[in-house]
């Protein structure tokens, strides 16, 4: 039996090659991919994952949701990913037929949640759908069997400040809401995206061995993240935490080290907003601590927080995907 997997995305160029692996994997059934303000624009997200969807030739529906945080402004992440979010390549990657669905992504995840048993959800941009959906309709975080979530940094620095993580820091509102709502949550941090996670130039020339279409899509919509990346870092490579988080979302095991810990997010302090709090050490449970912690965190559910990864693993599945 196929697995079912909604996909909320802000669909910039490592979403993309996260969708691939998702779309093209044999038992994976993808029920919808819902779109949220966060690398780029709404409108400019709907379009790239209409597009992902006619690059596998997949049916799969494409929902609009969020344009904007809950309540901040809105900021995107294109001086990373390029102002279309794939590598600045103008009409290249614009769908040529594909249409949104009419129903807007909160009721879509609340519907599919309701009517999926076992349903998977993989989040890969900022968490505004998903809060919506939970505060709309709290039953659902009792329907989904797992949540994946590519966002924060468990005790290491960010990608946006140094205490913050993209996804989580554009609307830390939002993420407060779905860490604190009890969905069975897994935390995929932004860190196993650099080093020897990131594709090295080696795994680059693998990927244009493979010779599809997908896999020169997976180098070409890279190229202004790539560049991003090296400015950031000092490292060259591409930098794919979607993807990662996509592969431990389909192969529970590429993830080799795991612990369950209470999490918070930051709001209130502008140096640390969007900061993701993990009590590596549980000291919440601490009976210093504890009735805070219980006051701040109701729901007694702890997240599972990826600590290690197998990156020669997570990179195999990645070129399989893309034969």
């Amino acid at each position: 039996m196929l697995r079912p997997i909604l996909i909320d995305t802000d669909s910039g160029s490592d979403d993309a090659v996260a969708i691939l692996m998702a779309l093209r994997h044999a038992d994976i059934d993808v029920r919808a991919i819902t779109v949220v303000a966060g690398n780029v624009p709404l409108a400019q997200g709907v379009k790239n994952a209409l597009y992902f969807t006619e690059l596998c030739g997949s049916d799969t529906p494409v929902y609009a949701g969020a344009d904007r945080p809950l309540l901040r402004d809105y900021v995107s992440a294109d001086w990373f990913h390029g102002a279309d979010g794939l590598g600045d390549w103008g009409d290249r990657y614009a769908p040529s037929s594909a249409q949104a669905g009419k129903q807007h992504a909160v009721n879509a995840i609340i519907d599919i949640a309701r009517d999926t048993p076992e349903l998977e959800v993989v989040t890969l941009g900022p968490l505004t759908n998903l809060a919506l959906a939970i505060g709309k309709a709290p039953d659902i975080v009792d329907e989904i069997k797992r949540c994946v979530v590519m966002g924060g940094a468990a005790c290491t620095n960010g990608n946006v400040t140094p205490a913050a993580e993209y996804n989580i820091w554009c609307d830390p509102e939002a993420a407060q809401i779905v860490f604190r709502s009890g969905i069975p949550l897994e935390m995929v941090g932004w860190e196993f995206s650099t080093g020897a996670f990131a594709l090295s130039l080696h795994d680059i020339d693998a990927l244009r061995q493979i010779g599809t279409a997908h896999a020169d899509f997976t180098v070409d919509c890279n190229r202004e993240g790539m560049r991003g990346y090296e400015i950031q870092t000092g490292e060259i490579g591409i930098s794919l935490p979607d993807g990662v988080a996509m592969a431990v979302a389909i192969d529970p095991s590429i993830c080799v080290e795991s612990s369950h810990h209470y999490v918070d997010i930051e709001c209130q302090s502008e140096l640390t907003r969007g900061m993701t709090v993990v009590d590596k050490l549980n000291l919440a449970d601490d009976t210093r601590n504890c009735e805070a912690w219980r006051h701040v965190l109701p729901n007694p559910n702890k997240p599972l927080i990826c600590w290690d990864l197998d990156a020669i693993r997570w990179k195999q599945m990645l070129m399989n995907s893309l034969r």
